[in-house]
């Protein structure tokens, strides 16, 4: 027992990291930032009323507000909902995000006092299948959420969403076989391992492939422009219609999670995750060992979690971007654009890929 206890204690630090990065700070400070950054965009001041002994902070005692509030508002199940399915619904929504998150790496490989730590909870060999499988599973929480409710707008919010979903799973799936082929890898940590050297991030060679996935990513989010499911203005709210109190918190948190996933996963993919142009892991430690091997592989390690976490920001910044400066598509507009038009083109793009490999005009890494 004794010998496994190092690797547990290791799995269990890894769990919180990747909780209260994304529960403890993402998910309400993206509550803030999507009202402040919609307000600067529209010329207002936005959140700035909610105070603690006078002090406002920019309006981040809004999230800490919002928080209690809805805590405290009544669990309404409307008559004639399943109360199971509608209890259980929110949390089949937010679960498959977290989930995700455990083969995503936010690091390198480190030595710790002797013991190997790899900033990753899962190294799977078939991590982008893993994350396309656990992703998918959210779908049926917002189609159950929308069906339980005994509601017309619910469950038409439910089935826009399943039409939306499922489609653009297929499309987000076939964006990035071109990355696969080049990387040869299935595994998120290969694939950043890979990208050691610039001129290897995905970015440079698959731009195409990023612009595919993260329009395939937010239409799987149901965010502006693909928010059609909730459609305030023909569905009241959707598939959440009838939730309030904790519940609706658990599908408002899930929403912002998936943006964290979303962005999190176009790093690894595409923007060497925590690698640091034309700096390498073992450079920064090289750097440090005066101070110690421990004290420069803990400094690596810390350097490398924070070029993750600002390269997430930025990614987080440009969906929020999007999310303030789009109009709504049409349900049939969407439709259109994941089968008449991304899927083509991410059909096209595996070919091109495969040409240039083959061509030695695209060298893999």
């Amino acid at each position: 027992m004794s010998a496994y206890l190092p690797d547990l204690i290791e799995t269990m630090v890894k769990i919180a990291i990747v909780l209260g990065m994304n529960i403890g700070f993402f998910a309400p400070m993206l509550a803030w930032v999507e009202r402040k950054q919609s307000a600067v965009m529209q010329d207002r001041i936005g959140a700035n009323r909610a105070d603690i002994f006078g002090f406002t902070v920019i309006g981040l005692f809004h999230s800490l507000a919002d928080a209690i509030k809805l805590i405290f508002k009544e669990d309404f199940i409307p008559r004639g909902a399943d109360k199971l399915l509608h209890t259980i619904a929110p949390l089949i929504a937010m679960i498959p995000a977290l989930v995700t998150f455990a083969v995503i790496p936010f690091g390198g490989h480190y030595v710790l006092w002797g013991h190997d730590v790899n900033l990753v909870i899962a190294d799977l060999d078939v991590g982008i299948l893993f994350v396309l499988a656990i992703s998918s599973i959210a779908t049926y929480g917002v189609v159950l959420a929308g069906w339980a409710s005994n509601n017309n707008w619910s469950l038409l919010g439910g089935l826009r969403a399943a039409a939306q979903m499922f489609s653009y799973e297929v499309t987000m799936g076939l964006t990035i076989i071109g990355l696969v082929m080049y990387y040869q890898s299935l595994s998120l940590v290969e694939i950043v391992a890979k990208q050691e050297n610039f001129f290897h991030w995905g970015i440079i060679w698959h731009w195409p492939a990023f612009i595919l996935f993260l329009a395939c990513a937010v239409a799987e989010n149901k965010r502006v422009p693909f928010d059609i499911p909730e459609a305030e203005s023909e569905l009241v709210a959707g598939y959440f219609t009838e939730y309030s109190g904790m519940k609706f918190v658990i599908f408002w948190t899930a929403e912002f999670i998936e943006v964290v996933t979303i962005s999190a996963l176009c790093v690894v993919m595409f923007f060497g995750g925590h690698q640091i142009p034309f700096i390498s892991v073992q450079d920064i430690v090289n750097y440090l060992m005066d101070f110690g091997p421990n004290v420069a592989n803990l400094v690596a390690a810390v350097i490398g979690f924070t070029v993750f976490i600002v390269k997430v920001v930025v990614l987080i910044f440009i969906q929020m971007t999007i999310r303030w400066t789009l109009p709504r598509f049409r349900y049939d507009q969407i439709m259109k654009l994941g089968w008449k038009m991304i899927l083509p083109l991410s059909l096209v793009w595996i070919l091109i890929v495969g040409v240039l490999i083959l061509a030695g005009i695209m060298p893999t890494p």
